[in-house]
């Protein structure tokens, strides 16, 4: 950019236009853009009192050496009415250094549009190779971030592979542990159920013991005799005169003959007394 001419046109143009008031304002502009403190040289431009293209494409080329490519862009926008093609460049230049490559190479092709120039067709193609080699690099940045994606994603999956197999196992352990734990408990139910099967068995046989026992012990006692009834009494005590009638006359003896070595014959109707 042919930035001191700019200037001295510049500074031309506001003696002109504002004159000897703000010719002091003019100088230190200029000294401080020669000095390289271009930031103080776009605010001693911004502080003149006027609205000139000029002023405005100037104070832009100050920022933009400034490297305030913000301001620069909003300056260069309001110079309309100078060297169109050099401003478009110029406002190419701006988005380059913002890295905003579509809007610097729409403004390089307008101003080509204007003027063939070589610093602006240079900067067009430098434009386009830092898009392409944006775009490769993006490319290869998704792409590598893709694999890397899978590459995790794979590392997820077999870990959630391994962490399902130790799971298995520690079921399968939990699992035999629960197994065992029952069968203990069902055989310790089972012994229990046996145990009072058999406390009930040797009950319910110490019970009969006890009950034949007591049986046994009641046959033995003497009976106590029965209350008997008139009738049942009438009938004992006949028989009881009956036995004692009986007790008084002499009981009949069986006679036997007795001989040598013989039995004394007896009639076979004979009665025995």
């Amino acid at each position: 950019m042919k930035s001191i001419v700019s200037i001295l046109m510049v500074l031309y143009f506001v003696q002109v236009e504002a004159g000897v008031t703000d010719f002091q304002t003019i100088n230190k502009a200029k000294k401080a853009y020669e000095a390289k403190e271009y930031a103080k040289s776009a605010t001693l431009l911004e502080s003149i009192d006027t609205n000139s293209p000029q002023k405005s494409y100037d104070t832009g080329n100050a920022y933009y050496k400034a490297k305030k490519y913000d301001e620069a862009i909003k300056a260069y926008k309001n110079a309309k009415g100078v060297n169109e093609a050099r401003r478009l460049h110029n406002l190419g230049n701006a988005h380059f250094q913002k890295k905003e490559l579509d809007k610097a190479i729409k403004y390089y092709e307008d101003a080509l549009k204007l003027k063939a120039d070589e610093e602006t067709k240079f900067n067009l193609e430098l434009a386009k190779k830092e898009k392409k080699r944006k775009e490769e690099k993006q490319e290869k940045k998704d792409k590598d971030k893709k694999k890397q994606d899978k590459k995790e994603q794979e590392k997820k999956e077999n870990k959630k592979k391994d962490q399902d197999k130790k799971n298995d196992k520690k079921d399968d352990k939990q699992k035999d542990k629960d197994k065992k734990q029952k069968k203990q408990k069902q055989k310790e139910q089972d012994d229990k159920k046996k145990d009072g099967e058999k406390k009930k068995s040797d009950s319910k046989e110490k019970e009969q013991k006890d009950k034949d026992k007591k049986s046994d012990n009641d046959t033995n006692k003497p009976q106590k005799p029965q209350k008997m009834s008139k009738e049942e009494k009438l009938k004992e005590q006949e028989l009881q005169r009956l036995l004692k009638k009986m007790g008084q006359k002499k009981m009949p003896v069986m006679m036997y003959q007795m001989g040598e070595n013989k039995k004394t014959k007896r009639s076979e109707d004979a009665n025995p007394w």
